[in-house]
């Protein structure tokens, strides 16, 4: 008797290491998630091999992970990542395969996103389009030409760090004008933060209820039509709207993806991101389309998925 054939995605981050059996449409067919061990990588690896154990099927033909930070895929090691301490130069992919039994790829998490969405999300049937994940930081994933581009290095759709200003907070790279200083959420909170040191009484300070302002928190705000809190996501959205016009300069997408968690404000940013990049746009090109996300945070799992796909 045939088995569907499938593979497995993995989605490993700071916080969980989330695995998913996907079938050929990108559909997830299983899935389970364990808080990401603080114990260094042997110990991950180890509950990757456990979680893919426990979603196998006969069908299943291989492992995608998605990286949250710099990989060699070609030899499958993750050279660096951010959020988690130990990983450099981790040979990820043959430890998973050797435990597995299975084929094994890594992709950036960013990039394996864009893929997702792609095949299974708001990208369908687009053969150029942009996926920028907006949340701590904003990276991203381009298809070009029906291609998912990585470049030397795996440095395509690093956009976060593209220059839109010639003044902000230092960028987490220790650079200044980066994208994402000025337009990430954690942007977003500092810039809600200074507001309300200037006016404690506001709107955004009572729904903080004295905890640490957030993204989500001028949203609430805005949603219930605070003047302060809308001219800060006013703004917000103009500084993505810029990001946008350079990713249509560098990669021409006809639709522009925005997943990550400030995607869950898409419809408060997206009349002024789409006016932002219409102005910042070279004359005579057509905008490209600005989508929220459709797949959510589950889009790096099927996307991983995909990436195991190609090893056949």
């Amino acid at each position: 008797m045939a088995h569907a054939r499938s593979h497995i995605g993995i989605d490993l981050g700071g916080t969980h290491v989330r695995c998913a059996r996907v079938d050929a449409q990108g559909r997830i067919l299983a899935a389970e998630r364990r808080q990401t061990s603080q114990a260094g990588p042997e110990a991950v690896m180890r509950q990757m091999a456990d979680l893919v154990g426990r979603l196998r099927e006969p069908g299943t033909r291989g492992v995608g992970i998605g990286v949250p930070g710099a990989i060699d895929a070609a030899t499958g090691t993750v050279l660096n990542i951010p959020a988690l301490a130990g990983w450099g130069h981790v040979p990820l992919a043959e430890a998973v395969s050797r435990a597995s039994g299975l084929p094994c790829l890594l992709e950036n998490d960013a990039k394996a996103a864009a893929l997702g969405e792609w095949r299974a999300g708001a990208g369908r049937g687009c053969d150029n389009l942009a996926y920028v994940t907006v949340g701590t930081g904003i990276g991203g994933g381009m298809i070009v030409d029906g291609r998912l581009i990585r470049g030397i290095g795996g440095l395509a759709g690093e956009v976060g760090h593209t220059h839109v200003t010639d003044s902000s907070e230092p960028c987490a790279c220790g650079r200044y004008g980066c994208w994402q200083a000025v337009a990430s959420g954690t942007a977003l909170a500092g810039r809600a933060r200074a507001a309300v040191a200037a006016e404690p009484s506001s709107r955004i300070a009572v729904l903080a209820g004295g905890e640490a302002v957030t993204a989500f928190h001028v949203a609430q705000a805005a949603r219930e039509g605070d003047e302060r809190a809308l001219a800060l996501l006013a703004d917000f959205a103009r500084l993505l709207g810029m990001g946008f016009a350079n990713v249509q300069h560098c990669y021409s997408p006809s639709r522009i993806i925005m997943g990550g968690g400030m995607s869950a404000l898409f419809d408060l940013l997206q009349a002024d991101m789409a006016s932002a990049l219409r102005a910042g746009l070279l004359a005579g090109f057509p905008p490209a389309e600005i989508l929220a996300a459709e797949l959510g945070d589950d889009a790096g799992l099927v996307g991983a998925a995909m990436i195991a796909a190609e090893i056949e």
